[in-house]
This record gives C-alpha cells, structure tokens and sequence, in this order.
C-alpha cells in the first residue's frame, strides 16, 4: 500500500482548506501565478512556517481564489513546467538546501483542475531557496533574517524536534496504519501477546510513540513507527532513501557489481533478514582441523552484525538522499551510514554511548538489536582478535562514518601500519577489561609462538613510537612491562 494520495484524500484537503476563515502561514493559494522563483521562494517560506507552527506538511494550493476560497480552476500544470530546459520539479530540487521531499498533484474538483503542491516541513535547519531562508508571517512572505524573534525560535523547536517524531504519513485511517506497518513484528520482537481488537493495537503503538493521533482525525505514522516497522519503506517518501543497500562486487574494487540489494522492510521488523541475506553474500573460508574440512564464514557473524545495528541506528537520519550501506568485496567489508561520528574514532572503544536518535536506539535496544551499553565495538574488535583477522578501521569518508573489516591476512603480509593499529585496539580493548597489554596478550593476538617474542616486542616499540600506546610503568622490568592506550 504505497502513500500516492489517493483523489478522495486530496479532495478532502482542499474541501478542508477552503473551510478555513483565511490563510495560514502553512498554506498558499494561488489561482495561475506560477513564477518558478516565486514557487522557490514559497517551498522555503512555507516549510519553516510548517515547522514553526508544528505542521508534518505545508501547502500552496493553485486554482482557489485568494478571498473566498472557492474554488476556481487553474491552468497551471507543473509536469509541463520548465526553467529553460530543465523541468520545473528538478530545477526547484536542485536550489534548495537542505534537499527536502516535496511533491505535485493534480486533481479535479468538480470539474475544475486544482494543483496541490505538499511540502515538508523543516526538519534540523531552516529550508533555503537559492542561497536565501525565507518565513511566512501571516499571509506574508518575507526573509528569516529580518524577523530574529521568529528565527530563534524556530532553530529552538529544530533543537526540541528528533528526527523521529516527524511525520512519515499523515491522517493514516485506523485500517492505513495497521497495512502500512509490520505490528505483529512489533509484539513479536518485544516478546507481547498480540492484543485482541484493533483498538488495543493502535493504542500500544501509540504508547512506543510510533503513531500519534491526528488533530484532522486518524493517526500520524511517525518516522520512528516508519523507520522500524514499515511493511514496505518504499511506502513513505521521505523514508525510502533511508534504506539499508547491500551491494555485493567481484574483486577488491568497485568496478564490477554482481548483486545490488535495497531493504525493503522497517530496520526492527526487517533486521534478522538483512543479517541473513548479508552474511549469504559472505565468501567463505575452508579450514582443516581435527581432520574436518568445514567452512567458515570470511567476517565473524556477531562483528558484522553488531557493525550494520550502529549503521542504522548512529545514522544522521537528516540527511536527505542518503541512507546506511553495505558492500561486500573479495578482501573486505565496508559498512557506512551517513552522519560524520558524534566522538573521535580511536575511541569508540572507550567512550560511553551516545546517539543522535534516542527514540530508535532505546526501542532497538529493548528488542535486543543494540546493546544498552553501548559495547558494540569492543565485540567487534574482539571478534577480530579471536578469529586473528586484521584491526576493524573506522573512518570519516566526508560526511559519512564507514566500519572496514578485512578477511584474514597472515602477519608476514601486515604492513607497519596495520601492526601499530592492531596493537592499539588491543590495547583499548585490554584496558576496558580492566587488564593491561603485554608481550604474551599480543603474542595470542597475532597468534605468533613465545620462540618469536622478539618480534613482537618490535611491533610494540612501533606502537609506543607511534604515539598509540604508552608504559604502565616505564620503571617496570622489561619482562614485566605492560601497555596502555596513549589516553589512558
């Protein structure tokens, strides 16, 4: 059931909206002015009034009369409307910033065409129209800048409003809500009965803050309610970018693609089968043992899943037409969501958890997805070590965070590098055991024979060199010597 706006929904908003006394600062009529600056300007205006009045969506409204608002036709047509060459729709994309989600319709109302332009409303920062931040007050348009009182206090309701208490659909019916999400998932995951009646389901949702009601009459479907349980992510406009992507190449580059894959399900509902089919794509390994031939999988199963949970939930979810991926290479994994880190990547490890989305990461956490304390990397890290793969990278690729795990390796093929930062995060993950490196934890690390500790007292002085790592106890005999991260 894909959110297009039925003829009966946009019908009855016009109906709506031409009931009202006057304009609102979210909604424009127009008869047939349609100047494509104009239009620009308006997509900014009405999109922080929207915001600033506590509106999902704003409206302009052409071929409604300014004074009565009946309804008088209008020969404005916006799929046959260009700037030069370019389309109209492309063209105003292309100068706002950020890139919000609006969308035209056509209807007939009662014989007469009425274009209806839905906007969003601003989310993290006031919406801009080539280069300029625009405000309605009242029926005016006029530029942000100029009424300060109003800008404070708009930038005040983007520091009180999470992504995911926006609006992902809007005056939902009792049977929308119940199509549009996945709610046996959601009683499943949580370990809950299904409740009789479908008045005691919407109510649960609406206790989790995935619905609230509507003040026009039906439910809200929040973005957390979307972003975690969707049927179908492709059934909300806003949300369908924010789809997990698994891409699958040939060889250690991007060159040749052999599988493409967009999540179709909520994040929560959706999860269990995005871990399988991930791991589905893993190369695998044989080894020998006890005279077994027996596969196993390239990446450890818990460390690539442990990574794909803070890709979803550690995500800027405002940043449009960007969402969290995975790409699977010969020699590697790279997992990336959008969203630079909230702390320094060489200490993930040591920090305490934070998360730009509360809302999603507590309600991933009570369903088990996530953990409550936030020691995701330190299972990562240790998967690695255990299974002697090279040290996890994390990295800011521009305004993305990327997790990279490498297949293994053997220590004669680690470069300097690799050694220095493979002995740290041993060293981090040391010290948050409350235990400290030595010559033989880093021996079993890189699984290298005591006969050979000479060459692992090396790799430790190039770590110490390196600025990485540093002495417990630099008076300590040498046998004795122990190692701790250079912020410990």
């Amino acid at each position: 059931m894909t959110i297009n706006r039925s003829h009966e929904f946009l019908t009855s908003l016009v109906r709506e909206f031409c009931k009202l006394s006057e304009e609102m600062e979210w909604l424009e009529f127009k008869q047939n002015k349609a100047e494509a600056q104009e239009i620009g300007e308006y997509i900014s205006a009405l999109a922080n009034s929207a915001a600033f009045a506590g509106k999902a969506f704003a409206y302009m409204v052409w071929g409604v009369s300014d004074g009565d608002h009946e309804v008088v036709g209008t020969t404005f047509r916006f799929a046959s409307a260009k700037v030069g060459n370019e389309e109209l729709e492309s063209w105003l994309l292309r100068m706002l910033l950020p890139k919000i989600h609006f969308r035209f319709f056509e209807i007939d109302f009662d014989g007469k065409l009425v274009s209806i332009l839905e906007i969003e409303r601003a989310q993290h920062t006031p919406v801009r129209f080539s280069g300029h931040e625009y405000i309605r007050v009242g029926s005016n348009k006029k530029l942000l800048k100029d009424f300060q009182e109003r800008e404070r206090a708009l930038w005040r309701i983007f520091d009180k409003s999470p992504f995911e208490a926006g609006v992902a659909a809007e005056r939902q019916a009792d049977s929308e809500v119940l199509a549009l999400l996945d709610y046996p998932s959601y009683f499943e995951l949580l370990g809950f009965p299904l409740p009789e009646g479908r008045d005691a389901v919407l109510q649960a949702l609406a206790a989790d803050k995935l619905i609230v009601k509507c003040d026009a009459g039906g439910w809200n479907i929040t973005n957390l309610g979307a972003l975690l349980f969707a049927r179908r992510l492709d059934d909300f406009a806003n949300l369908k970018r924010k789809a997990m992507r698994v891409i699958l190449y040939r060889a250690n580059d991007r060159v040749e693609t052999v599988r493409e894959q967009v999540g179709a399900k909520g994040y929560a509902s959706g999860f269990e089968g995005l871990i399988s089919y991930v791991n589905g794509l893993i190369p695998a390994n044989e080894v020998i043992g006890q005279a077994l031939r027996k596969s196993v999988p390239m990446f450890p199963e818990l460390a690539v899943r442990e990574l794909v949970a803070n890709a979803l939930i550690h995500q800027d979810l405002s940043v449009h037409g960007s969402g969290p991926m995975v790409e699977i290479f010969a020699n590697r994994i790279e997992i990336t969501n959008p969203g630079s880190p909230l702390m320094d990547t060489n200490r993930f490890i040591d920090t305490p958890p934070s998360s730009r989305n509360e809302e999603l990461a507590s309600l991933m956490r009570r369903i088990g997805i996530c953990e409550e304390r936030g020691s995701g990397w330190d299972k990562v890290v240790h998967e690695t070590e255990f299974y002697q793969l090279p040290a996890p990278v994390a990295e800011i690729a521009g305004d993305n965070t990327r997790v990279v795990l490498f297949a293994h390796r053997p220590l004669s093929s680690m470069d300097k590098g690799d050694r220095i930062h493979a002995c740290y995060l041993h060293a981090c993950l040391k010290y948050v055991m409350r235990d400290n490196l030595t010559n033989a934890s880093l021996r079993v690390r890189f699984g290298v024979e005591e006969k050979n500790k000479a060459a692992v007292s090396r790799y430790i002085k190039e770590a110490v060199e390196a600025g990485m790592i540093k002495a417990y106890d630099a008076d300590a005999a040498r046998n004795q010597m122990r190692y701790v991260p250079f912020w410990a």
